[in-house]
């Protein structure tokens, strides 16, 4: 059986009587990209400070690589984090602040030299070295924060929100720098960040926390096209998942914005009176036909970026929601239009959230 690179058993964090973390149980794979998203608050950035061991556990075991690192000092643990604050000494040049860590440790300076050449050679801040910091962009500070992780040749990387102080186009650029590293040397990541897009584009498994518990983990695809509940369905999605108010009217039909409508994909557990939620994403409406699976919408206003265009609608009960259009003559705010909602891929979910499946 594979070892896990990080196993969480368990795992627990209060401030006082103030509960935050509960109970975690979590597995990473030797080598996987993991993002912790979630609202601020959810208890992601106490969870990895718990694992890099800047927070005390208050119940539970974490292991990294089988060894039970519980109570182990962060040094001792065999991590290197890079923080939301690049956290680099003003007065030392890039070469310095990449070495300052080794030479702590009394480590024997070929060595250093070799560590921080190798890490200056795969970020690529070679020209560099001889600069300090208040002479450096916000990406190239966050290179040498990132270097001075790289330098400590860790068996696990953690990033708490590090591309956050960055413009976004900086913040696109560095994701591709950091999925390019994970790509060459191979360690197991765990990356916190309030931002789905980044969780999207880097993990190969995201964990989605809400008050301190996990709401679901799996790969990006699983978590966009099967979440568990409705808070994981509008989380992940840029723009959100669509959410309609509906109520049952039995033998497969329902009823939204006053309007009768037949599925006969419905859920069977819908029966006649029954109120639930139709979730659907943008992509997956489609403009055409009045029709028995149609509903009218009035356009109130678009997006125009490039090519997609966002369109912004209401229902005739004042329910609201996004229709994503590739193609097709433009549409006046004031239109009024019939939308598809049949789809395959919308979802269903009870009063309360939770899915309900066919």
């Amino acid at each position: 059986m594979e070892t896990a690179s990080v196993s969480l058993k368990g795992v627990r964090k209060s401030y006082g009587s103030l509960p935050v973390v509960h109970g975690i149980d979590l597995d990473i794979k030797e080598g996987d990209f993991v993002v912790f998203v979630g609202p601020s608050g959810c208890g992601k950035s106490t969870l990895l400070r718990m694992i890099a061991g800047l927070e005390e556990v208050t119940d539970g075991e974490i292991s990294i690589k089988g060894r039970d690192v519980t109570d182990l000092d962060p040094s001792d643990r065999g991590i290197a984090m890079v923080f939301q604050s690049y956290a680099l000494y003003p007065h030392m040049s890039v070469r310095e602040n990449l070495a300052f860590g080794l030479k702590m440790a009394k480590t024997d300076a070929v060595e250093i030299k070799r560590r921080v050449d190798e890490a200056a050679g795969i970020l690529k801040i070679d020209h560099l070295l001889d600069r300090r910091p208040g002479q450096l962009s916000g990406g190239q500070r966050q290179r040498v924060a990132i270097g001075r992780a790289i330098v400590r040749e860790p068996d696990v990387f953690l990033f708490d929100e590090p591309l956050s102080n960055l413009d976004a186009e900086l913040r696109v650029s560095m994701r591709i720098e950091i999925a390019r590293l994970h790509r060459e040397l191979g360690n197991t990541m765990i990356y916190v960040t309030h931002d789905q897009t980044e969780a999207m584009t880097l993990a190969d498994q995201i964990v989605v926390l809400k008050n301190g518990k996990v709401e679901q983990s799996g790969s990006p695809r699983e978590i966009y096209e099967n979440p568990s509940n409705m808070f994981v369905a509008g989380f992940i999605g840029s723009p959100r998942m669509n959410f309609l108010k509906a109520v049952g009217e039995g033998g497969g039909r329902f009823e939204i914005a006053a309007k009768s409508c037949g599925d006969e994909g419905l859920p069977a557990s819908i029966a006649r009176g029954t109120q639930f939620m139709i979730g659907i994403r943008p992509e997956h409406i489609v403009i055409g036909e009045s029709g028995d699976r149609s509903i009218a919408a009035r356009v109130e206003f678009f997006e125009y970026l490039g090519g997609t265009r966002y369109i912004y609608c209401a229902l005739e009960d004042g329910q609201n929601l996004v229709v994503e259009q590739r193609a097709g003559p433009d549409i006046e705010p004031g239109s009024l239009i019939a939308l598809d909602l049949s789809s395959s891929q919308r979802l269903f979910f009870d009063a309360e959230g939770g899915r309900l499946r066919a």
